[in-house]
């Protein structure tokens, strides 16, 4: 394989890796806070598509501002499902959370399937992403690069959001002790509520560029980048944010590169993704920058 062959690979790789990044950031916000694997997260991932999609060919928005939509749609589609589902399960054994969250991404799905109907539908790709830029002997796709700049930026944006605003404080906090902070004036379900809609918005920023990187949406479509970021969340640290993004990047490099080397693999790549989650439960659970966490 040649450098450029090889540096091509890597950008497509960290591109990959940036979807898996966004996508697990908000697996990680809300375990970190709850402890709780939110398995709906793909599905919301999903939903948000389809907010951009019926913006853009029913509403005729311009492609941002049905994003900006789509966006705020899914924001509230997480603060939904929190309030609606997992408040109620607050002080309810883990386990019941656990199967509200697989009920609740089977519902998500098949409510999808009803009303969007089975059939791909075709995404629109704006034109300042469809470009194809050239560096020596190097080919990028211009939302390739796009999407690795705008996860690096939103990942900033987080950092700010967690460890500079007083809501930040608050998420920290309830994350170290869920059930002592109410004691402290912090009302527990604000927090856990905002929690759910950033992750939210962030997943749909990911789910957006998804479509645009693969340009159709379907009803099941998030299960599998949405098993993915889990894998990269756990990989990282899950708890961690900048371990969820690191550990998409992993991901989505180790993927390409695995089909770059060896492409008579390429149709084992996601049975790649779990073995890798098999091994880092068993040699490191708490991933490459987690912690132990309290029980």
């Amino acid at each position: 394989m040649t450098i450029h062959l090889f540096l091509q690979q890597l950008i497509n790789g960290l591109g990959l890796g940036s979807l898996y990044g966004l996508i697990a950031i908000g697996y990680t916000m809300v375990y970190g806070i709850l402890r709780l694997i939110n398995f709906a997260h793909g599905d919301v991932m999903m939903m948000s598509t389809y907010f951009a999609f019926f913006g853009i060919s029913v509403f005729a928005l311009p492609w941002w501002a049905a994003a900006l939509v789509a966006m705020a749609l899914t924001a509230l589609l997480g603060i939904t499902i929190d309030q609606g589902a997992y408040r109620p399960l607050r002080r309810a054994p883990r386990i019941s959370a656990l199967i509200t969250a697989i009920g609740v991404s089977f519902f998500l799905e098949n409510v999808s399937l009803v009303v969007f109907g089975s059939r791909p539908r075709p995404f629109f790709r704006p034109e300042m992403f469809r470009p194809i830029w050239h560096f020596g002997g190097i080919t990028v796709l211009s939302l390739t690069v796009y999407t690795i700049l705008i996860t690096l930026g939103l990942l900033v944006i987080v950092y700010v959001v967690v460890y500079k605003t007083r809501m930040g404080m608050a998420m920290r906090a309830v994350s170290k002790d869920m059930h002592t902070v109410p004691l402290m004036g912090i009302d527990l379900n604000r927090v856990i509520a905002f929690t759910f809609g950033f992750g939210s918005a962030l997943a749909a920023i990911g789910g957006i560029l998804w479509a645009m990187k693969y340009p159709q949406i379907e009803p099941l479509m998030g299960i599998i980048p949405g098993l993915k970021a889990f894998v990269a969340a756990v990989l990282g640290g899950i708890g961690n944010v900048f371990g969820a993004v690191l550990g998409g990047f992993i991901l989505g490099i180790t993927e390409i590169m695995l089909v770059a080397f060896w492409p008579e693999l390429s149709g084992y790549r996601d049975a790649f993704a779990f073995l890798l989650l098999i091994l880092v439960l068993i040699f490191r659970p708490t991933g490459i920058m987690g912690e132990d966490l309290p029980e």
